[in-house]
This record gives C-alpha cells, structure tokens and sequence, in this order.
C-alpha cells in the first residue's frame, strides 16, 4: 500500500513536470511603448523570438506577428500570433494610455495592457490558455527613440490534466526595451525579458512594425 502510494506519487509529480517545463518556453513578447496609436491607425508587426533554456536546457526561437487598430486616442487592440516548435500562440489583448506627458520630447508615459491567450500544443499534450496583465512605462529621449520597461504577468492555465496535477502556474517578467521611429511610418522595437520567477526564462525579441493611417 506504502509502496503504491510513492509510486502513484512519483507518476504524477513526473508528469506535472512533462507539461510545466515546457509550457515556461512560449513568449509572444511586449514589443511596443506606452503610447497607443493615433485614432484610426492600423498596425502589422513581425518579429522573432528566442527563449534562453534553463538548467542546460537549449534555447528556442519562434516568430510573432501582431496586427492591431486605433480605436480612441488611448486605446487600441491587437491580435497576435507566435509560431514555436512546441505550438502556435493565438491571443488578443487591449492597451489603454493612462498617463500622457506634455512635453513630447521628453514626457513620461503610462499604460496598462490586458488580454488572453491560448496555445495549441503540437506534441498532442494538453492545451494551454492564459491572462497577461501588463503595466507599462516609456519615455522619449530623442525625438526618434523611446525608452521602455514593463512588468509582465502572465497567468497560466493547463488544459485536461490528470487528477492532482497543479494546473496553474504564473509567470513575470522584467521588461526592458526600446522603440525606434525609422521613418513616419515604420519603427524598430526590440526588448529583453528577465525572469523574476522560477516558472518564466529569458527571452530575447526584436521586430519591425509598420503602421498605416
């Protein structure tokens, strides 16, 4: 009886970890400022993604998109896409300016993001869907260059787990970034995520995006 409860024991923290591990590995990234777009502005963006592996594990690398609209002067939507070897990120999430400096060389600017998202594994392992909440602050220093850093936190939820299994975890990260206009109508962002949890890894992203009025 003893000996069946270890057992039992050791199968399901063995297969917790088979779904944990991997599930920390899929990051779409921040990639913008806290500024939202003019009113009307529609906006595509490409980037890749690498995810540094823990414990010896290897890195990864996978490619986002996002497209997103204007739909006031202080907020605006996007939908997004990160294609891994693990799966295929599909979410949505909403950007609200909260603070907007008067000076526009030099203001500092606060926002607030929250939105969903849901993986579809392709190793035929339980789905994952989650909540990000994402306050955010940047700042010009230049009239082409914008400083940025956010605190990412991620909420995460597995799909179908066998009984006893913990199903949620939580992930945060310490965004740093920055946001470079390259012309009116295109900007180059790239940023760094540091880990601040056991359950997050470092991730590196970088992309263009490109804005139509």
């Amino acid at each position: 009886m003893r000996i069946s409860r270890i057992v039992r024991i050791v199968f399901v923290t063995t297969f917790g970890l088979c779904f944990a591990l991997p599930a920390a590995a899929q990051y779409i990234g921040i990639l913008q400022s806290a500024e939202t777009m003019n009113r009307g502005t529609y906006k595509l963006m490409v980037a890749p993604i690498m995810i540094f592996g823990k414990d010896g594990a290897d890195n990864m690398t996978g490619f986002t998109a996002r497209a997103g609209y204007a739909f006031t002067e202080r907020f605006d939507l996007e939908a997004k896409l990160g294609f891994f070897d693990q799966g295929t990120v599909v979410g949505v999430d909403g950007e609200y300016w909260i603070f907007r400096g008067k000076d526009y060389n030099s203001h500092i600017d606060f926002s607030l993001t929250g939105g969903f998202h849901w993986m579809s594994r392709s190793d035929n392992r339980s789905d994952m869907m989650g909540f990000e909440l994402t306050p955010q602050l940047s700042g010009h220093v230049t009239k082409k260059l914008e400083l940025c850093v956010a605190l990412d936190a991620s909420f995460e939820s597995i799909r179908d787990v066998p009984p006893g299994v913990d199903n949620s975890f939580t992930r945060l990260h310490l965004v740093p970034g920055i946001e470079y206009r390259l012309s009116d109508t295109i900007d180059f962002v790239a940023e760094f995520g540091i880990a601040i949890n056991d359950n997050a890894s470092n991730y590196a992203g970088a992309g263009l995006a490109l804005y139509i009025r």
